[in-house]
């Protein structure tokens, strides 16, 4: 089995480069669907969140108001650790599981947004980073995630630097041009993976 890491600034389209790794047979271990999933109705998780932040992130039907919980946490470094505190020992516990689960010849891709922000690095056989420039994040986030310009900036702020994730990156995956650029890229770096696997 090869662990691959798999991160990027917000914006940069990790989630794609993810995508594209399944199509081609990649075990994707997802820690965004694994977020939402330790805090959805009726788990520990959920309650946890609640006797930290108050009633005032829970919608009428019981689900975690994000947008609240984020206008709080993006604002504020301490309340953002302790969101931390609360989910990602219960990703990171869900997440080996499903790795325990994968075939022993597959390449499980870890998809973690704050891979560089937490020193997770270590923990993985291989970093694999999807860049792109800020300007280019920029512009996805405001064209395409309809944010404003101010929202963008604050929410890449609270991320590691470009240059830190760089640091830690075995393979880059360039995505500051089109699609096509980037499925050839992937399909690259998918060689490697799997020729590293297979070793």
């Amino acid at each position: 089995m090869l662990k691959i890491g798999l991160t990027g600034g917000i914006g940069a389209g990790k989630s794609e480069v993810s995508r594209l790794f399944a199509a081609r047979g990649a075990v994707i271990v997802d820690s965004d669907v694994i977020a939402r999933e330790v805090v959805a109705p009726g788990t520990d998780g959920l309650a946890a969140v609640v006797a930290e932040f108050g009633p005032q992130v829970l919608r009428e039907d019981g689900t975690l108001d994000r947008p609240a919980l984020g206008a709080v946490v993006f604002a504020d470094p301490e309340r953002l650790k302790a969101l931390n505190a609360i989910v990602h020992p219960l990703v990171r516990a869900r997440s080996a599981a499903l790795e325990a689960a994968a075939a022993p010849d597959a390449v499980v891709v870890h998809d973690v947004p704050l891979l560089a922000e937490n020193g997770l690095a270590p923990l993985f056989d291989l970093v694999v980073v999807v860049d792109a420039a800020d300007e280019v994040r920029l512009g996805r986030l405001v064209r395409l995630r309809g944010m404003a310009e101010e929202e963008a900036r604050a929410r890449m702020a609270a991320q590691a630097s470009r240059e830190d994730r760089l640091a830690i990156a075995n393979l880059v995956i360039d995505n500051g041009g089109g699609l096509a650029e980037l499925e050839a890229r992937v399909a690259e770096v998918w060689a490697e993976l799997t020729r590293r696997a297979a070793a």
